[in-house]
């Protein structure tokens, strides 16, 4: 069961990114395509399911936020991940800061990864 959930936490996480830049490349080209209604829901349901795959592993390993520091970075790495993706693709009025977005939200998906695989808190710990 640990292993179907992980693969379902990793393959959400991999088609929220994807998805992701899909639309940042749409919000540079002022497609019209950006107000299709399966864009504006798909990411919140992969986000929702991201999130409760994530849940359900901390339940499996009895490690949990606020417990175990590193379970907290990859929270705070996550919310990050959310806030610059919205930075990215609707807050940003220039290219230049929705790139920055781009950049900030993979370098916190980043380094939610290196903290998955260490399993070491590098700024709390």
């Amino acid at each position: 069961m640990y292993e179907g959930i992980k693969h379902l936490h990793l393959t959400v996480m991999l088609l929220s990114v994807l998805l992701f830049i899909f639309r940042f490349v749409l919000t540079l080209k002022s497609s019209p395509k950006l107000q299709q209604k399966w864009l504006k829901i798909t990411p919140h349901i992969i986000d929702t399911l991201w999130l409760l795959s994530a849940v359900a592993l901390c339940l499996m390993l009895k490690q949990y936020p606020f417990v175990d520091a590193w379970v907290t970075e990859k929270l705070l790495a996550f919310v990050m991940y959310i806030v610059m993706v919205t930075i990215a693709l609707k807050l940003a009025k220039t290219n230049l800061m929705r790139f920055i977005g781009l950049l900030g939200a993979l370098s916190w998906l980043a380094y939610a990864g290196m903290v998955a695989v260490s399993k070491h808190a590098f700024l709390l710990g």
